[in-house]
């Protein structure tokens, strides 16, 4: 009988392990994917544009991983996620040459194609008995979409914008997979930001703060709690085309996630989780280059996160470019 007994627990917690473990041990958020990408904004974020139609390339890379464990019925589970993702999206938008409460609207969607590479491991202890159990899967596919609009007003070398961004879920997504690219639920996302930027003396800094509200997942009834978001730039330009500064990030989340407790698989998750909710900061430098196309200003931006003090998330660092091209002016 106990070693009926032992066999059942081991394969309880083995058959939760890996479901408990992609959330405990990764974000809080479902699947390790915040809606969010933090980093987003950066150095003259809060500068109206020029009006016109224009074209923003971004890649962007993150690389990170987390530790966790939990006990289930007297076994120990511990495990290891890490996750790889590479994206290049773009986002073709327009700036009106009108003004809006006096400020200068812009519109855009961004979209793109990503690779999500995800492993993850578990280790299930109990007494002299030990499991290793690893699970290892990529996913090559399109994003969500993501309309995004702001309106912008310049005073002398004070800037200020308010936005919104939306999530529509149409990218790759199961909610059987480790990996995915997209989220599987709708969110939107709205801030304003402040940006000081005197160009005799070519000092710059510049801070976005911003609010997430996530929808429920309707295949996983799971909803991720809604966070606060705040990316900053400092600057000095060393002539007209090249810049240099220091960037950040930091991230909490404000609510609980939600998501189903009933059944085997539900107890295990709410008693690996709990009031489950995740932060982390990062810094890095940032290195800016302006120049033309056509006669028009166009600019490259490259930077750089390194993290830290994640709780409930992986930790690792992320690697940001900005191409903003002019495709023409909306003046006649």
């Amino acid at each position: 009988m106990r070693i009926v007994r032992v066999q059942n627990i081991m394969a309880t917690a083995r058959a939760g392990a890996l479901l408990a473990l992609v959330s405990h041990v990764a974000h809080a958020d479902e699947g390790g994917v915040p809606f969010w990408t933090s980093g987003q904004f950066a150095s003259l974020a809060a500068v109206p544009t020029d009006a016109g139609w224009s074209l923003a390339v971004l890649p962007y890379y993150y690389n990170g991983s987390a530790k966790g464990s939990f006990s289930k019925a007297n076994a120990l589970v511990s495990g290891e996620l890490s996750s790889r993702l590479s994206q290049l999206s773009v986002q073709p938008g327009y700036t009106a040459e009108g003004k809006v409460l006096g400020g200068q609207p812009y519109i855009g969607v961004s979209f793109g194609v990503a690779r999500n590479n995800t492993d993850v491991s578990a280790s299930t202890s109990f007494a002299n008995l030990n499991k290793q159990t690893s699970q290892s899967q990529g996913q090559t596919g399109g994003s969500d979409l993501y309309p995004y609009a702001s309106l912008s007003w310049n005073s002398g070398v004070h800037n200020w914008m308010v936005y919104t961004q939306g999530g529509v879920p149409v990218g790759a997504y199961n909610s059987q997979r480790l990996a995915n690219i997209g989220i599987g639920h709708a969110a939107i996302d709205a801030g304003g930001g402040y940006t000081y930027f005197n160009d005799k003396t070519g000092l710059e800094f510049s801070g976005v703060l911003g609010f997430t509200y996530n929808w429920e997942n309707p295949d996983t009834h799971y909803r991720n709690g809604n966070d606060l978001h705040f990316d900053w730039a400092v600057s000095q330009f060393l002539s007209k085309r090249w810049q240099v500064g220091v960037v950040g990030y930091a991230y909490n989340q404000l609510s609980a996630d939600h998501y189903p407790t009933d059944g085997a698989a539900g107890a295990l998750r709410s008693r690996a989780l709990g009031d489950f909710k995740s932060r982390v900061y990062a810094a890095g430098p940032e290195l800016g280059y302006m120049f033309e196309v056509d006669g028009q200003p166009a600019s490259l931006n490259l930077r750089g996160y390194n993290e830290w003090g994640a709780q409930n998330r992986t930790e690792g660092y992320a690697l940001f470019a900005t191409v903003a091209i002019p495709l023409g002016s909306a003046k006649k």
